[in-house]
This record gives C-alpha cells, structure tokens and sequence, in this order.
C-alpha cells in the first residue's frame, strides 16, 4: 500500500535577484516497508523535498503540487494540523546535530519532549523510553545528561536518530546522515538503519549525495539534478548499468564504486535560474543533441522497472561492430586469423579498454575500427552509419587513432605544425587561418607549447613523449567523438607514460569523447577504463565493468591475467 505519494512538486525559491527551481515538478510514491533513496550532487533539490514533505520551508518558497500520506492530502494542512503528523507519524533526520539540536539543553531532554507531547505520557515514562532509545541506537543512556557539544559527531547523528524514532513513526527522512562522518562511524549508521528497518518495517525517504551509502540501504534509488528526477530504477540495476549520462557520471565520481580509477568529477557547473530551457543537463552532456537544448525531456518508463528523462532514451550507442573477422595471409600460403567473429559496442562518452596478450588481434581489431583495414566479414556501425560507406576519419567529430610507436606514427621530417595540422590540409578543413589556431589550441589541450619556436621544430628533434603527445594532438585537432589509442604508451618510461595517460584521461573527461583504449597491461587501463573486453586468440572472451573483470573474472583466460601479479 502506498505510504507516502508526491504529484508534481514544485519549490521555487524567490531572491531579489531571480527565482531558483529547488523542486521542478516530482512525483514518486514509496509504498509502506519501502526504502527509497535520492541521490544527487549539492544543490540538485533533495533536501527541498525533504522540507516540502515536512512543511519546513521558509516564507520565501512558491510551494506547488500535492503530497498525500496514506491517500491524504497534507500539503494543504494548517501549521497546527501538520504539527499533529510530525514526529508522531512522519520524523525527520536531519544531517547536522549541532545546528539542529538545542546548545543549551541537555540532550535527553530535547528527546522526551516530543514524546510527552505527541504520546501525552509521563516525565518518567518519557525518560524510560529515551533510555531505551539510546540502547536501540547503540548509545549509553548515561549520555542523555550530557549537551550536544559534549558528543561526537557519530553520537549526535545517533541522537537525532533516537529523537526521530521517539514518537514511533511510521515514515522516516534520513537527510544526509553521514556526509560529516567517518568512514567507520558512517558504517556503524548504516548498519543501525538496516536493523531498524528489519526489526520496526520503517519505511524511509533516504537522501543523500553518497550513492554507495544509499545503495547500501535503500532497494530503490531516484537520481536528481537541477530540481528534476532524470533516472530512477532498482538499485542494483542503476549501479551496475546506468542508463542516463548524469548517473553514469555519479558513479564513475564514486571512489567506493570504481575503486581501481582516478577520480574525475563532471566538468561544468547546474545553471541556475528560471530562464533556462531544454534539458538542464544539456550543458554538461557529452551525447547532447539540437532537441537537448530546447526541450526538457519528460520522465518516461523503460523496460525493467525503470524510468529516465533523455531525449536519447539514456546513454546512447557509437559504435557498434558485428560478427568482424580478418586474417592475415603468411608467406607459406597459410592463413593467421587475427580477428574471429568479434562483437563489440562503445556508448557515448565511455572509455572500453581492450587487453590481452602480444598477437591477441588488438590492434588489428582496432585498425579495423578505425578504418585502416577493410574486414574480411561483418560491418561496424558508427553513429548509425557504415564506417565503411562513409570515411569518419576524414571528417570532423568522427573517429581518430593515436597509433603504438610515436617515432613511426609521425614523421621526422615533418615539423610539429605539418604534422598536426595534415589532417586538415589533406580534408581542406577551415581556412589557413583557421588551421593555425587549430593547431595551436590542439598543442594547449595536450600541454605543449603554442609558440613559433616549438611549431617549427622537426619531429625528430622531440623526445618520446613530446612526440607521443604530438601524435595525440594531431588526432585531437580533428575534435573526434571517439578516439582509439593504440598501445600508445608501450615504447615510453614509467613516468612519461603516466603523464601522457593521465592526460588523455584528462582530455577525454574534458571533451567527453568515447575511448578505445588497448593495450596488455591490465593494471595501468583499470586506472581510466570504464568497461573492459578481454581479447584472446582473436576472440573477445569477456566483457564487463572493470572493477567486476578485476575482482571476479568469469573466463579462464582473464583469471591467468588478473593472477599474473606482472602486466601480461
């Protein structure tokens, strides 16, 4: 039965500069004995609601919609009658004891008086109850005397806790309980709410920006940006395959998540105001197109029991390739099958790392890929074209490859400037104009100088990874939406090698292109690599999250690979 229903929930905030959208029209039901869990960055409305549901916010709000506890309508109560509902049947938790909790009372006290109020019992009884609200929260009643600056930051979250379960309520908030915890103490909550949960069936509304915390607790999660809900599903199913671009990016963020990767945050920033229109993610997209900008997508239902609002249908596919194979003819008049009836995709903005051994086809699947050698079979798809009709590396936002060894890959003879800007020249790209300050910004994005002195040297005057990076700038002058990097840090030192990885991690979490990344050491492409396929005998063998391929391979050969301790 359904617990708690919002329709439509709007919460403007009115400033005397503009209005802000806090809560742009949500609507979600959580059914009693349910856990549901919001999530989002700061600023993207969660506590808004948490407010709007409890009727806390301030005068300033323009509140609209409608909120029903068990089918009544409590967003039009007076103060006094919703003052009936708080405490006894819906409870809040806030996220911060020492702004919530009063300084100058102790805190058994601020626990017994809702009590006294709301069950109209005894001092005594009140008192009772408290100390075994304290137990039930893990906390020695011997602390109800104590103030709340005289209790850790645990202990007072365990109070506020104890003060929310104090009148038996039916519904709990849990807002933000643990973003100023430790990492044990946040664990011990965590593990106090899923007791609490199993012994009292509470249903909760749990919001918080930890996505981890929230998985861990709640069956169902909604995400939130800019005041709307954009994704909402299972939480299993969010966290293994998240299908709008905004979630992907929560947890690509999440170290607890994808614990082998770097941390890369989703560049730009929520606008603000009222004025803007289209989707309000758009701005930060990587997979935006014209619609994006001009209409803000509806929350529709997909397959599975979930919901997400894109115009794309969520992450969307860039290539995909079908039943490739290919084989080299040898001397003897044998044949070597280096690539044997491959499927592979890459979604917009994704890094796909492909591993395996020396002569495992890598490379000449990603040469297939990228347009270099014609299959003998199948056909790849990009953008929903046929690579093979239609030439995507002569064209801008199409596909690029930054090839294995920097020294053959470009010239000696050319000069930094010929060999970036060839590209252009030979696809008449732009004016002569246009070109130079390609080239120029090309050499900024990959941390090389600008200047006429470096754009006349000859590439054979460069070091290694000077080199490598011009081979990495001449591709990005091409702005590609997907780039293939092909071993390309193989022939480098350890240091320059991470500098140049760390890089194109860089540029590609800045200029959200799609990445095939191959290589054989598996450790170094667990550090960028979303998703990984494991190459073996020209044969993807496995395919999967990376930190999933790491921790528990399904196929043989990836077990020999991951329990090789060495890059293989």
């Amino acid at each position: 039965m359904g617990l708690l229903k919002i329709k439509d929930l709007k919460c403007h905030y009115q400033t005397d500069i503009c209005s802000v959208k806090a809560v742009d029209g949500i609507s979600f039901d959580i059914n009693e004995g349910e856990i549901l869990g919001i999530v989002g960055e700061s600023g993207s409305g969660k506590t808004t609601i948490a407010l709007a549901i409890m009727k806390l916010l301030p005068e300033n709000t323009t509140i609209s919609g409608e909120v029903f506890y068990r089918e009544h309508m409590i967003s039009s109560l007076t103060e006094t009658g919703m003052d009936k509902l708080r405490w006894k049947d819906i409870a809040i938790v806030f996220q911060n004891g020492l702004e919530v909790l009063n300084p100058v009372m102790k805190v058994g006290v601020q626990i017994t008086e809702p009590m006294m109020k709301h069950l109209d019992i005894s001092p005594d009884k009140a008192c009772a109850k408290c100390a075994d609200l304290f137990q039930t929260v893990n906390l020695d009643p011997k602390w109800m005397d104590s103030y709340p600056h005289q209790l850790s930051g645990g202990m007072r979250q365990r109070v506020l806790l104890a003060m929310a379960l104090s009148c038996d309520p039916k519904l709990l908030i849990i807002d933000e309980v643990t973003s100023a915890l430790d990492a044990f103490t946040r664990k011990e909550i965590r593990d106090l709410l899923v007791e609490l949960q199993k012994k009292k069936g509470y249903t909760m509304l749990m919001i918080s920006h930890d996505i981890t915390f929230v998985s861990s607790v709640a069956s169902k999660v909604a995400v939130m940006y800019s005041g709307k809900v954009v994704e909402t599903g299972p939480v299993k199913d969010i966290l293994l395959s998240p299908r709008h671009p905004y979630t992907r990016g929560l947890i690509h963020s999440t170290p607890d998540i994808f614990i082998y990767k770097d941390l890369w945050g989703i560049p730009g920033d929520v606008p603000t105001g009222v004025d803007f229109k289209g989707c309000p993610f758009s701005p930060r997209c990587t997979q935006k197109v014209k619609k994006c900008n001009e209409i803000s997508p509806d929350l529709i239902p997909i397959p599975g029991g979930r919901e997400i609002a894109c115009h794309r249908g969520g992450i969307a596919n860039l290539l995909k390739a079908k039943n490739l194979s290919y084989s080299y003819h040898l001397p003897d008049g044998q044949y070597l099958k280096a690539v044997d009836n491959v499927d592979l995709e890459v979604k917009e903005g994704e890094v796909l790392a492909i591993i395996g051994q020396t002569g495992s086809g890598k490379s000449t699947l990603a040469h297939i890929l990228a347009n270099v050698i014609r299959s003998d079979s199948g056909e790849v798809l990009f953008m929903d074209g046929n690579i093979n009709k239609q030439n995507y590396g002569k064209n801008l936002n199409g596909i690029q490859i930054v090839f294995q060894d920097p020294f053959s890959s470009t010239s000696s003879r050319f000069t930094v400037l010929n060999a970036i800007k060839e590209p252009l020249d030979i696809n008449k790209i732009g004016s002569k104009e246009d070109r130079l300050q390609m080239v120029k910004s090309a050499l900024e994005l990959v941390h090389l100088p600008a200047g006429d002195t470096f754009l006349s040297k000859f590439c054979g005057e460069l070091s290694g990874g000077q080199r490598q990076r011009v081979a990495i700038a001449r591709a990005m002058v091409m702005q590609p939406k997907l780039l293939i990097a092909d071993e390309i840090t193989s022939a480098l030192d350890v240091s320059t090698s991470a500098n140049v990885l760390r890089l194109l991690k860089s540029l590609q979490n800045r200029r959200g292109f799609a990445m095939i990344y191959i290589s054989h050491n598996l450790y170094l492409t667990l550090k960028i690599a979303d998703r990984i396929a494991v190459m073996d005998k020209g044969k993807i063998v496995e395919t999967g999250n990376s930190h999933d391929v790491m921790s528990s391979p399904s196929n043989e050969y990836t077990k020999r690979l991951v329990n090789a301790k060495i890059p293989v």
